[in-house]
């Protein structure tokens, strides 16, 4: 299977509803990094009418906390973070235009269904090739948080960064549907 190659962030809609779970991508552009710590403080200037510190309108999120780059790097090893997570938050910057989210493991429902209402994309990246990641990031820029260390908010840029989708637009769940496959090859 040939990886779709997508540019980043989203320009059209009708990119993201090209995505299908099982799809190898290539992302290229800007995405922005966001774990934990970043997720609820963002939640709570939400909270209190206050503006974001970045525009997630067609934006990426890359759940990871960027080790810190050795001498010639932009950037240190760069492995996706647990997405789970994040889930008490996703629905809520969806909501605020949010289309992408790159990390590892399952969603819970409550997200898969908030992904496919907004017409989003959730991918994954391997864990475990936080190095090989890194060798895919171009530059790096701290936007936000900076009090929170490796979880705050920078802005990267990335070419030919690799992922697939596991939940896509029409809510389908690739770790579902190839547990499935599997299951049913197996008896």
């Amino acid at each position: 299977m040939v990886p779709k190659k997508i540019r980043v962030p989203f320009q059209d809609e009708t990119i993201i509803q090209s995505l299908q779970a099982g799809d190898q991508v290539l992302l290229t552009g800007t995405i922005f990094t966001a774990r934990d710590a970043a997720h609820k403080r963002m939640a709570e200037q939400l909270e209190k009418g206050e503006k974001l510190p970045v525009d997630l309108t067609n934006q990426v999120i890359y759940y990871v906390g960027p080790t810190p780059a050795r001498e010639g790097e932009v950037i240190g090893a760069a492995g996706p973070t647990t997405s789970s997570r994040m889930d008490k938050y996703t629905p809520f910057l969806l909501e605020k235009g949010l289309k992408g989210m790159v990390g590892k493991g399952y969603r819970s429902q409550e997200v898969i269904d908030a992904i496919s209402a907004k017409q989003a994309v959730y991918f994954a990246a391997i864990g475990g090739s936080g190095a090989l990641l890194a060798k895919r990031i171009r530059a790096v820029e701290l936007v936000a948080y900076e009090d929170l260390g490796t979880e705050a908010i920078r802005k990267l840029e990335v070419e030919d960064f690799p992922c697939m989708v596991i939940n896509d637009a029409e809510g389908r769940d690739w770790y579902k549907e190839s547990q499935a496959v599997f299951k049913s090859s197996a008896e």
